[in-house]
């Protein structure tokens, strides 16, 4: 007996973001994101990757189309919804976004926040609070250093306090925005293969954004390719060959070009996969 293939955990139909300045970020994008799935988006920059992660977790509103996220109510995010959604998708940022002054402890601490209600954020920390916090800074190797000051970290271990910051949310879907960018070579290895474990041991969703085509081969189950906010790429690491590389990061003068062969027209559906339009 076959069993029945489960819903995708996060589905984009049609989705457009054109900004007040008129720059349309994001063209007609329809995916859909399955549970457990280590996603990475590729593409230059200013490609749109950025303005689909905030599209995802209701920091942008798209102008059309709709996000929807299997385990809300109504399953379409709205603004009914919007602070349980964020509640459950934790962010990592490239800046990382800690507080120097703070202890690594104290920043961490702060990604549970949103489960505490405007009340709860005026009182102490609760002892579960301080060992939640405390167990994903264990995971991410910083248990020594705790109660240092975020500010005298190493620019990778600022980052591991990021990834713990998100995990302490418990969340079901977890996004991250170019993490390893602002990292040396080796550094953005051990730094993304431990985000990589994490989520597959705990079984989390991740859509993570990069700029190293290696990284993305190594550890990404697939591989959305994004040019002037369009997807031209939707795959495997495996089909994403170098024509496809080619394709993605040549120069904006050849854009037009390009982009005309990967408009999302029925007689395209037999051409090689790095030329199809999600």
């Amino acid at each position: 007996m076959t069993l029945p293939t489960p819903a995708p955990l996060l589905t984009l139909r049609n989705v457009s973001v054109a900004y007040p300045d008129g720059h349309q970020a994001l063209h007609n994008t329809s995916m859909q994101v399955k549970q457990g799935e280590f996603l990475v988006l590729l593409g230059a920059s200013g490609a749109g990757k950025s303005t689909l992660l905030r599209s995802i977790n209701g920091l942008v509103r798209p102008s059309r189309g709709e996000v929807l996220a299997s385990d809300l109510p109504g399953t379409a995010l709205s603004s009914r919804n919007l602070r349980e959604h964020r509640r459950r998708c934790g962010m990592v940022f490239q800046q990382h976004h800690l507080i120097g002054r703070l202890s690594v402890l104290a920043n961490v601490l702060i990604g549970r926040v949103a489960s505490r209600g405007l009340l709860g954020s005026l009182l102490p920390w609760r002892r579960e609070d301080k060992l939640a916090a405390l167990a994903v800074i264990e995971r991410v190797g910083l248990l020594d250093k705790a109660l240092a000051r975020a500010d005298t970290l190493s620019g990778g271990q600022q980052q591991r306090v990021g990834i713990a910051r998100a995990l302490v949310q418990r969340p079901r879907l977890l996004l991250a925005d170019e993490p390893v960018a602002s990292l040396d070579p080796a550094t953005a290895d051990t730094v993304l293969a431990l985000l990589h474990d994490i989520c597959k041991k705990d079984g989390l969703t991740a859509i993570v954004s990069l700029h190293q085509v290696a990284l993305a081969h190594r550890y990404a189950d697939r591989i959305i390719g994004l040019r002037q906010g369009r997807v031209v790429f939707d795959g495997e690491p495996a089909d994403f060959s170098a024509a496809a590389e080619a394709q993605l990061y040549a120069p904006p003068s050849t854009s037009s070009a390009a982009l005309d062969n990967v408009r999302p027209t029925p007689s395209l559906t037999n051409q090689p996969k790095e030329l199809q339009p999600c």
